[in-house]
């Protein structure tokens, strides 16, 4: 019986694609620069952070933990000022690369839930920055 997100949406393989195309679309959407300039201009060792943390995250190994510790989200974040702006650039980035990996519509629309309350807890600056 298929009961985590990680296993209903094929496992490692599509997280990497989900991964790989939310940074393509981060770098190239000029809409979402705030959020892209938070990030160092080499993308690949977050690739690999956000892979890690996503496998674990969405009921698979936790790769994240294993090598990092806990994932600690609002203290790793701090040193940059998340608002209402940033956060929605992020999740418009992550909806698109669920969309356009073709995960499954009731999957995306429960990720989407998660992401959102996710994102909502990582501000720290104050609300419509």
């Amino acid at each position: 019986m298929i009961t985590t997100p990680y296993e209903r949406m094929g496992g490692e393989q599509t997280v990497l694609k989900l991964v790989n195309r939310f940074y393509d679309l981060m770098d190239s959407i000029p809409e979402v620069q705030e959020v892209r300039d938070m990030h160092s201009g080499d993308l690949e060792e977050i690739r690999e952070r956000l892979f890690d943390f996503l496998s674990g995250w969405f009921g698979g190994p936790q790769l994240y933990v294993e090598k990092h510790g806990h994932p600690r989200l609002r203290q790793r974040h701090v040193m940059f000022a998340i608002g209402d702006k940033e956060r929605d650039q992020w999740l418009h980035c992550m909806f698109k690369a669920m969309q356009d990996i073709g995960l499954d519509d009731s999957l995306q629309k429960e990720l989407q839930q998660s992401f959102s309350k996710t994102a909502n807890f990582m501000r720290n600056q104050s609300i419509n920055n």
